[in-house]
């Protein structure tokens, strides 16, 4: 389906994946709520961006762990278009655990990074389902990770909620049909601010960043960019695709 004048919600838009979907969908005309949790500076300089290619944006800070603010989000998007068109699931978090480390995740680490990951998939996913069903089209698509697919990671607690995010991408793609299509995208590496804190510095960082580019088969890290493109061809151009989890990883799990 075409963009222009379309309404999509991209969770997670202040920076990153998130931020770079919401710029690329309005640059093909899409009107774009961006959504933020903390980090309201990154997340205003989105939505500039996204004003300056001359669609319409709406700011709304929301925890989509929450299932009440899930419905507050969608609430206000339909509130000032009337409609929404594309859901993308992109807020996530983790934990840097090894993951032989068994001590290393507490219980509330993995309620924290599964309320993230896969609560607001769920609950988000569940939000706007009524009005994507009521306008007789819809399309959603879930940021996963090659986490979820091989047991790798940030940490075992990361990887379960991407494993969970990948199988309720198949049962959600299969209820919500024939109006809403299901996707998910599993990245593999991402390059950005959030890997390099993640990593403890930027030393690390750059030395993983090369080694990436030196195994894949393609030479490719992928950036934020990368992603955003894959996320807008499941949403504007894979019209009869659903219940996909599409690899886009430059080839390393070759």
């Amino acid at each position: 389906m075409s963009l222009e004048g379309q309404v999509a919600i991209v969770t997670g838009s202040a920076a990153g994946v998130g931020s770079a979907t919401a710029r690329l969908f309005a640059s093909k005309g899409c009107n774009v709520v961006v959504n933020y949790s903390r980090s309201e500076a990154d997340a205003k300089e989105t939505e500039t961006a996204c004003q300056a290619e001359g669609v319409e944006t709406l700011l709304v800070q929301a925890d989509v762990s929450d299932d009440a603010e899930c419905r507050r989000l969608v609430a206000e998007t339909v509130d000032k278009w009337g409609r929404v068109d594309a859901l993308v699931n992109n807020a996530g978090t983790t934990k840097y655990v090894a993951h032989d480390d068994l001590e290393g995740l507490t219980p509330e680490d993995f309620e924290r990074i599964f309320r993230v990951n896969v609560f607001a998939v769920y609950q988000m996913t569940r939000a706007v389902t009524p009005h994507m069903k009521a306008a007789g089209h819809g399309a959603i698509v879930n940021v996963s990770s090659i986490a979820g697919v091989y047991g790798q990671g940030s940490s075992v607690a990361y990887a379960g909620s991407k494993g969970a995010v990948n199988t309720m991408t198949y049962s959600l793609a299969r209820a919500l049909a024939p109006e809403i299509r299901v996707n998910a995208i599993c990245p593999g590496f991402i390059t950005g601010r959030w890997q390099e804190a993640g990593m403890g510095g930027t030393e690390k960082y750059h030395a993983r960043v090369a080694q990436v580019e030196e195994s894949t088969p393609l030479h490719r890290a992928n950036t934020p960019e990368d992603i955003a493109e894959t996320i807008l061809w499941f949403v504007e151009g894979a019209r009869w695709v659903t219940g996909e989890t599409l690899l886009v990883d430059a080839g390393s799990h070759l």
